[in-house]
């Protein structure tokens, strides 16, 4: 598509596209009000707090959402669900042992259980999809760096995925000997094939993968919750907070002045920058709140195809990426349904970043500049067998990713505030992490005893 400098496009997002106005009742908090929980976030971390408490305990729920339920990052991500974290899994036991780093993982796993289960009880539309998807690797360093999570993995017996070497891997013979049982050598046309690749990647890792259209499925998720639970469950959508006090009973106030006094709050979202947080020390909880999250922006670019094609999820490591906090590209794709007659194939493409200092400095409505569908074009162009050259992108979309100092969730209490709890940080691949982290809040409000976790909050 040929485009002029400076065009720029609308924060379209084919998630938020889906939802046509599925639930019309929205309520702004008029009053001041009392309430046993009361969650921050409409997002997915918030509302699957929110379903857990509401199924597996006793307590009211009351749901803060600043704009409306997945409007924010829930609704402007990349619809792939993942299991692993965006830090490798070797650096994750050199700071925790492999004990909990393997405790961890699976915690992770087991979130694909807990949405099935949600499924099975829940009468929901947004189509949920898994299948086997790929990371490609193209150079020695990271292809090393891959195997070195399998190997720890194994020694944890965590289930391992096929892994596929080239037979034109140039750097074959280097692979040390210790990872000879982790990895098949197989022609290279397979590895083209399961990547579905026009460019030169030498590896596949395999992985558990799946499409969701999170906004979707959160939206409809608050609506059930709205009819099962009328007495427990309360929603207040377009009240943005102001302070959050902390205490016996922590104190949220709006940005029109009215007040919630709680047993206890559960923040769900990154928008936490938009408010101060206190306690009896005055300002240090605050700047420690806000340094603990550093924002992203993650940009997105997606085309229909009308041909039928089967689910796909691969992220694609270029012989750029050298780091962790190098950006890589990641494509999703799935059916959608641009209209109600007609179901197409939409192809997501990511991968271009921006690191703010400043979460403030993000605006939702910010236009999505051309350099951006550009630089995923020239990914497409060179990289992706299935597409066409320089397809029409029908959605333009940015979101703002929350990444934590040491890149993992926090999930839990906050350790000088029994009363104040956390499920936050996406850390870039969220949907897995928020329904886990849902739940684990729902035992710890329960009174469970959970043993220690790499997802302990460390203020």
């Amino acid at each position: 598509m040929v485009v002029t400098q400076g065009v720029r496009y609308v924060n379209r997002s084919p998630w938020l596209h889906q939802l046509r106005s599925i639930r019309r009742v929205r309520t702004k908090l008029r009053s001041h009000a009392r309430a046993k929980t009361v969650i921050i976030g409409g997002g997915i971390a918030g509302v699957m707090t929110a379903y857990f408490l509401l199924r597996d305990t006793r307590t009211n729920v009351t749901l803060i959402e600043a704009t409306k339920i997945a409007h924010g990052a829930t609704g402007h991500n990349a619809g792939q669900i993942v299991s692993y974290f965006e830090r490798s899994f070797s650096d994750i036991v050199q700071e925790y042992g492999l004990t909990l780093a393997a405790r961890g993982q699976e915690e992770i796993i087991s979130a694909w259980k807990l949405l099935k289960s949600i499924y099975a009880d829940v009468p929901l539309t947004a189509e949920f999809s898994h299948f086997i998807g790929y990371a490609g690797c193209s150079t020695l360093a990271q292809v090393v760096s891959h195997l070195e999570n399998k190997r720890l993995r194994a020694l944890a017996k965590l289930r391992l995925e096929e892994v596929y070497l080239s037979d034109r891997a140039p750097f074959l013979k280097q692979i040390p000997g210790k990872y000879k049982q982790l990895y098949t050598v197989v022609p290279h046309e397979k590895i083209t094939q399961l990547l579905e690749t026009r460019d030169t990647y030498y590896a596949a890792f395999a992985s558990k993968k799946g499409c969701l259209n999170g906004a979707l499925f959160t939206e409809e998720l608050v609506g059930y919750l709205l009819t099962t639970y009328p007495r427990r469950f309360t929603l207040y959508e377009h009240t943005p907070i102001k302070a959050l006090a902390l205490g016996t009973h922590p104190v949220l106030t709006t940005k029109q002045n009215k007040k919630i006094t709680a047993q206890r709050v559960v923040l769900c979202t990154n928008g936490f920058e938009q408010f101060t947080i206190t306690d009896s020390e005055g300002s240090a909880i605050n700047t420690l709140f806000h340094d603990y999250i550093r924002g992203v922006v993650g940009y997105m670019a997606g085309y229909i195809d009308q041909t039928p094609k089967k689910p796909f999820a691969v992220s694609y490591f270029s012989p750029l990426f050298t780091k962790r906090e190098d950006p890589y590209f990641y494509v999703t794709r799935r059916a959608f349904e641009l209209t109600k007659k007609r179901t197409d194939t939409l192809v997501c493409i990511g991968g271009p970043e921006v690191f703010l200092d400043d979460h403030t400095a993000y605006k939702r409505h910010r236009p999505y500049f051309v350099k951006r569908e550009k630089e995923i074009d020239s990914f497409v162009t060179k990289t992706l067998a299935f597409a066409p050259l320089h397809p029409l992108y029908r959605f333009h979309w940015h979101g703002l990713m929350g990444y934590t100092r040491n890149g993992l969730r926090a999930i839990g209490a906050h350790p000088r505030h029994p009363s104040f709890f956390l499920n936050l940080g996406c850390n870039g691949v969220g949907i897995l992490p928020s329904i886990y982290g849902g739940y684990r809040i729902a035992r710890l409000i329960a009174g469970i005893k959970l043993p220690p976790s790499i997802f302990d909050v460390k203020l």
